[in-house]
């Protein structure tokens, strides 16, 4: 095993590191891998996708087979060491043979999502310098097709086996035409180094051109060497994977779970729910938006049982949320109480054992039930990432027993720089630093080292720090200093036991004319706790108070309104953007998100008076990924609300 990372990792992780079943610190590039996972793994399935028409199932022999196949047909069309790929597609198990066929052939891809608009796709392929493009079908192909034979591209290759057009001047070959190819000779070794580009992951672009991230095979390898320290699957363990494939959260994870037997089951947003009942997976990669959607879902069966029950599921609840925090203090695990002293600690103990019993009787009543039904009842851990989970969804999925693990990184860290353990899940945090991980908190304008505790900006250095920015020496100059260390960004502070806290993005920071400076993602994880606000952006810079966009729940608005006798013609969502909807501006609807506003805000932990918000607009369109308005991530695009909603929010101040 790497040196540095054995001398910077606890006695525990190195314990558990040295548990896994298959060592890959020796392997010099991330195709390496699959050999020795065929040799191990053999007939256990490695990829399924039941979705799929006809479903796919790979064993580990038959994936590396493939890879190999699909690398050599590359080979044959005369791709070399060196060479730039683009790959345009989402999760697929031929996604993941492309990915790796290219890196087996030698050579790196640029990826990005097939839904992805078409001019940022096309600046891709031509800031890449690629000679080649994959696609996920003829439909992604013809949206590019006008401006290809602009490229120096040399092929161009669909993932399905729908038939490839004939375009003069650019050879076209289906998925099985390319698997063909990858028999008529045998691998070339691309004898790749730990230094080599293995891929380029480009940034959302939403400040202007996207930025090429450039992740090595070392960068990437440090997150498969040392992601035993925080999850130890075992063999024919089942993974569900949700998120992009190209995105690097969910496929430096997916390598390191592959890499130790896993099966991946892929899944959607449409399938997920019945997917956790069918598959019953182990490990999951997520967001907290996933997390909110089955938070929300919950709460909608709570709301649906009679009256009776819905109180004493109230009341368990209660009483288990008194054992949690008692429990948390007594193990010093209280984000808000470090270092409780030992009368504290020993009154938490009372505490937490007068309610224990109230706690299981929650488990046996409501908890376990629950808990089969969202996770399938075989599940470990959840490693979520993408964000901050709000502190109620932290304590809710740690009452029912779902351990979710908060981790954090960016694409430019490979991503994952800090992720909590499962011995150690300080809720509130992101955990400690992964093994050879540095993190450094410093004052945004001095840049000096504040004292332990104190917010500042984030700065990482460590092995998986990216090369830079691809074609662009100003950014990565900018990005990361003569020393190594990466700006991240982010605001946060490290507590006395390492865990890094995260408060929100500088560039985020809401700054109100009094001077006071807003951090709005703790304020809006707050608020989105009402069961009658499903998402929220605070907006206000530059003026006396926030402000909020609000995009309510209109079931639990509809349920609200018949048990106040209220004749509300609610409408049905989602509708298009600015819809006339007078009925929301009805004072009743005021009244009930004012009041719901004012309570989540002012039980927030840390409240301020210029917390508060003061106008806010109901919008019916939700934020989603298909009108722009979140990240591959789930992660709002502030800048685009903005944009879409300018003329709301300056009406909105100046009411």
């Amino acid at each position: 095993m790497n040196r540095p990372f054995v001398e910077l990792m606890s006695e525990r992780e190195r314990q558990n590191v040295s548990r896994l079943v298959a060592d890959y610190s020796p392997v010099q590039s991330i195709p390496e891998i699959w050999s020795i996972a065929a040799q191990k793994f053999g007939q256990l399935p490695a990829l399924h996708a039941p979705h799929l028409k006809p479903e796919v199932k790979l064993s580990y022999a038959e994936l590396h087979r493939l890879i190999q196949q699909f690398a050599v047909g590359l080979q044959v069309l005369g791709v070399q060491t060196g060479d730039r790929i683009s790959l345009f597609s989402d999760n697929s198990p031929r996604w993941f043979i492309a990915d790796q066929g290219m890196m087996t052939a030698g050579a790196a891809n640029a990826v990005r999502s097939s839904q992805a608009d078409r001019e940022e796709l096309l600046f891709i392929l031509q800031n890449s310098g690629s000679i080649g493009l994959v696609v996920e079908d003829l439909a992604t192909f013809q949206k590019l097709q006008g401006r290809l034979l602009d490229l120096p591209l040399r092929f161009a290759l669909l993932l399905t086996d729908e038939t490839a057009p004939e375009v003069p001047g650019l050879k076209i070959l289906n998925f099985t035409q390319l698997m063909e190819l990858g028999t008529q000779q045998t691998l070339q070794p691309s004898n790749l180094t730990p230094a080599a580009l293995a891929t380029l992951i480009y940034t959302s672009g939403t400040t202007g051109r996207p930025k090429g991230v450039m992740l090595t095979h070392s960068n990437l390898l440090h997150q498969v060497n040392t992601f035993g320290a925080v999850v130890q699957p075992h063999p024919g363990d089942r993974a569900l994977s949700i998120l992009p494939t190209w995105h690097a959260y969910e496929r430096s994870v997916e390598y390191y779970l592959l890499s130790q037997g896993c099966t991946q089951i892929y899944t959607s947003i449409r399938t997920i729910k019945k997917d956790l009942k069918d598959y019953r997976p182990h490990y999951m990669v997520s967001v907290p938006r996933i997390w909110e959607s089955v938070y929300e879902g919950v709460q909608k069966q709570f709301r649906e049982q009679p009256a009776k029950k819905q109180q004493l599921i109230q009341f368990c609840l209660a009483m288990s949320h008194n054992y949690i925090q008692a429990k948390r203090l007594w193990q010093n695990l209280d984000l808000l109480h470090q270092d409780p002293s030992l009368p504290e600690k020993l009154l938490a103990g009372l505490k937490a054992l007068i309610f224990y019993p109230l706690h299981r009787f929650g488990e046996t009543l409501v908890y376990k039930k629950v808990r089969t039904a969202v996770t399938g009842g075989e599940f470990r851990q959840a490693i979520s990432g993408g964000g901050s989970l709000a502190r109620h969804l932290d304590e809710f999925f740690e009452i029912i027993g779902v351990d979710v693990l908060v981790g954090y990184g960016l694409t430019e860290t490979s991503p994952v720089t800090n992720v909590r353990r499962p011995w150690k899940n300080l809720r509130g945090s992101s955990g400690p630093p992964m093994p050879a991980t540095e993190i450094r908190i410093v004052d945004p304008e001095t840049r000096k080292s504040v004292p332990q505790g104190k917010k500042g900006l984030v700065l990482i250095r460590g092995p998986q720090v990216m090369q830079g920015y691809y074609q662009n020496p100003e950014a990565t100059q900018k990005a990361i200093d003569s020393e190594g260390w990466f700006d991240s960004g982010d605001l946060g502070w490290i507590t006395r036991g390492n865990d890094l806290v995260l408060t929100g993005r500088a560039k985020d920071t809401i700054v109100l004319t009094n001077g006071e400076n807003i951090e709005p993602q703790p304020i809006e994880d707050a608020c989105i706790r009402s069961p009658y606000i499903d998402q929220m952006m605070l907006v206000g810079q530059d003026q006396k108070v926030l402000g909020a966009l609000i995009v309510p729940n209109l079931e639990a608005l509809k349920v609200w309104a018949l048990a106040q006798n209220l004749n509300l013609d609610l409408p049905e969502a989602p509708l298009p953007p600015h819809s006339p909807i007078t009925t929301l501006d009805s004072k009743p609807v005021q009244d009930l998100i004012r009041q719901e506003l004012n309570r989540e805000i002012q039980n927030r932990p840390g409240y301020r008076i210029d917390d508060r918000i003061g106008p806010f607009r109901l919008i019916l369109e939700p934020f989603s990924m298909e009108n722009g308005l979140l990240t591959q991530t789930l992660k709002i695009r502030r800048n685009v609300v903005m944009d879409r909603y300018q003329g709301m929010i300056n009406e909105m101040f100046e009411a």
